[in-house]
Formats: C-alpha cells, structure tokens, sequence
C-alpha cells in the first residue's frame, strides 16, 4: 500500500461525527448547512435528469456552463476569462485540486503551504512527489509577514496553494497580504493554485478579491471555485477551474485521467444558478451573516472569547481564558459530557503550532444553534 495514504489516521471530522452520532450531540462539526438548498437549482438539475442529456458531456464541461462561469465572474470580479480556453468544470474542488498538483509538480519541487489548511492539501501534496514548505498562520489575525514567506520561498519553489477566505479561520487575506504573496510568486517563478471556493459566503459587505486579479498573476494562477459552496449544496461536486490557456492545456490533462467528467444534469443546474439575480447571492450572505451574529453573541453571552468571522460557515472560540491548553481534550469532553460537537482546529496544523482554537459550524438551523447553547450553558453551570 502506499504509505502516505496508509499512514494516515482516522480524520478528526470523522472522530467527531462518530462521537456526536453515538452520544446524539449536536453537530457543529461538520461544515455543511441544515438548509436543503436554493430549490430552483435544485429543480433544475432534477428536470436535466428527465429531459436533459444524461451520457458523457464534453471534457471541459458543458459549453453553457463555461459561459455562465465566464459571465458570472466578469459580473462579480471583473475577469475577463475565455469561456472556451480557459474554464474547466470538474467533479468537485478537491478533484480540481488535486489535478492542479500533479499537472503543476515533479518529484522533488517544492509547495508553499499555508497552515491552518484543508486536511487533503499534504497528502495530496505528497503524493503528487511535491516536498511541502509551511507557512505558520497564528491568531487572530492569521495574517501574512515577509519573513515567513521568505523562509518558506525558495530556488525549488513551484507551486503555492494557497486559501482565501481561509477555512477554519474564517478570516480573508488583506489587499496587501494577497500583493505580498504575489510578489513572491512572480519573484521565484510560482503559480498560485488558488482555492477561493468560500468566495461568496463573505460577510459585513465585503466582496472577495480573486488572486487571478492581481499584478502580474493573470498567466500564473489557477482559480479553483465550487458550486457547492456557492450554492449550499456540498453534496454536489462540482468544481469551476480557471486559468490562462498554457496552465489549462495541462490542467485538463490531469482532469481528463482523473475524473473526465461531471454530471451534466448538476452542470446544467449550475449554469442556471450562476445566472440568478444579485438577490440570491446577498439574501444568502445574508442569511448566513445573521445565523454568524446569532451564534457569536450567544457564546459571548456564556463567556466564549469568539475569533472575527469574516467568511465561510464557521466561527473560532480561543479556549486559553478558560484555562483549556489542549483542542483535541477539549473537543472530545465537550461531545461527550455535554453533547456538542465541534472541531479542534489544531487538526488543521501539520506541525500542530496552535492547540488552543475550537471551530464550530454556524451553518444551522436557529433551532440547531440554540441547542448547542442550551448544552454549552449547561456546561458553564456545572450541570
């Protein structure tokens, strides 16, 4: 068996789901919405299954889904992208990811990662013959510093992947950390494979600014979005890739070997979706901003110190005031003794730096919520 992937232990999201379905504890772990989703959208993709096309649909994704994509990011954030050479409709973020590195790196190149970090980057990373070089993100700022990324950047430097809004942070890099990082890019030869999949879910009236858009990476960066996210539906898997043709000739090989395709009824559905009218994407950052307000005051209330939340469907709590030293402890007694679940985000640290940070998910129902209030009050009481 290949050692990276045998080597790996059961994930702490799986740990904690187990636990909260045993105990019944309610589940502010796992980072998924209550609500079903838009249902025009939904219809859409189950009208596509009747009357639709159901065998294999192009490679690079149905060409009307490509143009909404083009469309619908020109609306957004002013790309100007080629519907036809430089869009790429994939089974999901991770898949698109994940081809992104093995088209991208040779055995022995280096990637830049930014830790806190989505679980899949290393393996995927490694497995890809890539060596990864950390850049440590502490609280509460999470913010870039030129003497991190200088002792992360170096000759062997190919590829940085790198996430904004960042997920479990929360937070959204700054104008002048993204043109710092894209300094270094330009200046070690890089290509920024880019997961922006929480570009939408931004909150207090920002807009998400793509790291394509900056100086001097237009023909360096590849943009990874996700359907999923924009639309709340995770179960969908559908990954939007862009990129300047001489990346996307590549990309799309390592696609073609991997999945070639995505369902063509859930394309048909994004493409519809993309097109809706600025009232659904700020009625959905709306929704999940007061469902945010909601949740942080609640725990303020019980004497939670809350971390900013600025994007994505999840919240931080700093557990050091409580005298708590270990995420991991604190997790596990927190689902078992008082019935809710959340996750340690020192679980996102390859090299655990940061063990005093608990993410929840806020994604929920207002029932859900207060719920997890109640059991979290009845831990502050002693009961």
């Amino acid at each position: 068996m290949n050692p990276i992937f045998s080597a790996l232990q059961t994930s702490v999201f799986e740990v904690m789901s187990q636990l909260a379905r045993e105990t019944g504890a309610v589940n502010l772990g796992q980072g998924f919405p209550d609500d079903p989703g838009p249902e025009d959208v939904r219809r859409k993709a189950a009208e596509a299954v009747i009357s639709g096309w159901n065998q294999y649909p192009p490679m690079m994704g149905l060409p009307e889904l490509r143009h909404a994509t083009a469309a619908h990011y020109k609306r957004w954030q002013g790309l100007d992208l080629d519907a036809e050479t430089e869009i790429m409709v994939t089974s999901g973020a991770t898949e698109a990811i994940a081809g992104a590195l093995m088209a991208l790196i040779t055995p022995g190149d280096e990637v830049v990662l930014f830790e806190p970090m989505y679980d899949a980057y290393v393996p995927l990373v490694r497995r890809a013959g890539g060596i990864p070089k950390f850049v440590t993100l502490t609280p509460p700022a999470f913010g870039l510093t030129e003497a991190a990324l200088a002792a992360a950047f170096s000759p062997k430097t190919r590829v940085v992947l790198f996430n904004n809004p960042l997920n479990p942070t929360a937070t959204i890099f700054s104008d002048a950390d993204l043109d710092l990082l894209a300094d270094f890019c330009i200046r070690h030869d890089a290509v920024a494979i880019c997961d922006e999949v929480w570009e939408h879910v931004v909150f207090d009236g920002r807009r998400h600014v793509p790291m394509l858009s900056r100086p001097g990476m237009r023909e360096r960066t590849v943009k990874i979005s996700s359907a999923g996210k924009i639309f709340s539906l995770t179960g969908w898997k559908v990954g939007l890739v862009m990129a300047a043709p001489p990346l996307m000739r590549v990309l799309a090989k390592a696609h073609q070997y991997i999945t070639f395709t995505t369902p063509p009824n859930l394309q048909a559905a994004v493409a519809y979706g993309l097109g809706k009218d600025d009232s659904y994407f700020e009625g959905m950052r709306s929704d999940f901003q007061r469902s945010r307000d909601r949740f942080t005051e609640g725990l303020r209330g019980l004497g939670f110190s809350v971390l900013p939340s600025v994007g994505t469907y999840f919240l931080n709590v700093y557990i050091a005031p409580l005298g708590e030293l270990d995420d991991v402890d604190f997790c596990r007694r927190l689902v078992m003794e008082n019935g809710v679940a959340a996750i340690p985000v020192s679980a996102f640290y390859a090299q655990g730096a940061v063990k005093t940070v608990v993410r929840f998910c806020f994604a929920k129902r207002d029932a859900t919520l207060d719920a997890a209030l109640e059991r979290l009050a009845d831990r502050k009481q002693g009961r």
